[in-house]
């Protein structure tokens, strides 16, 4: 059974992309989302494509049957306990919140059926990554949910303590993975070619190396094999990569973004 009535709270970067994904890619109609934020003046743009806009969180989780809290992690108990006795009839309640555990949402907003969701910004265009975790009784919200983001890209249930690994590697890992295609695009000017064909150049190579692990199962190494022969160029600039760290460097960043998880921002 798909939502009739999806709110969604804190269109922000993260909420705006998800809406963004299920109205375009996606193919849900606009109409179907009520959304809310503290700053309502920046909801026009959606308000022009169709949605509805709520003034407050209680009149956007009014009739809903699914409702998605995108807010900050500090703001999140908060709205759960605003809007907790508003959804007591919803089928699902989804939170993209980073840190916030299912039996605290269930124990704020008791009723619905509760899913954490850890999508990434390439839900825009229908690539997302989003990994999803429930209670033990929620199936049918999680199976509800999980055909929702269907919509807008891939999707596997995980453990909830798998959840901040899946931010850290799932959601940060688009900066990770644009940091090293604008690196890659500045050594491409530097042998020669324009910033905006580099650019292309690089993406499109990107683009088809993670598409020949993602479809066929390949693992990366067999790939590179294929391309690395004796005494050739593609050794000779991955040695000197990993002469100054490169992989060390990554996996150092993820390890360090993981550890960042839980405290307090400054």
């Amino acid at each position: 059974m798909e939502f009739r009535r999806i709110a969604v709270i804190g269109v922000g970067h993260l909420g705006g992309t998800l809406v963004q994904g299920w109205i375009g890619p996606g193919g849900v109609a606009a109409p179907t989302f009520v959304l809310s934020r503290r700053r309502i003046g920046l909801l026009q743009r959606w308000k022009e494509s169709g949605c509805s806009i709520a003034s407050t969180n209680a009149e956007a989780v009014e009739g809903a049957d699914c409702v998605l809290l995108a807010v900050k992690p500090q703001q999140a108990e908060e709205v759960l306990r605003e809007i907790g006795g508003s959804v007591r009839d919803a089928r699902a309640i989804v939170s993209t919140v980073t840190g916030l555990p299912l039996a605290r949402i269930r124990e704020l907003a008791p009723g619905p059926g509760v899913v954490r969701a850890m999508p990434n910004t390439a839900a825009a265009i229908g690539q997302s990554m989003t990994c999803l975790a429930s209670l033990p009784g929620d199936e049918a919200a999680l199976a509800e949910v999980q055909a929702l983001f269907d919509r807008i890209g891939r999707t596997m249930v995980i453990s909830e303590d798998l959840m901040d690994a899946a931010t850290v590697l799932g959601a940060c890992g688009v900066a990770y993975a644009l940091r090293f295609l604008r690196a890659m695009t500045q050594g491409g000017i530097q042998i020669g070619f324009s910033s905006e064909v580099a650019q292309m150049v690089a993406a499109q190579t990107l683009r088809g190396a993670a598409s020949l692990v993602a479809e066929t199962g390949s693992h990366p190494e067999a790939e590179i094999d294929k391309v690395t022969t004796p005494m050739g160029i593609t050794i000779a600039g991955l040695n000197e990569m990993e002469h100054n760290g490169f992989s060390s460097a990554l996996i150092r960043g993820i390890c360090a973004s993981f550890e960042r998880i839980g405290r307090p921002k400054r």
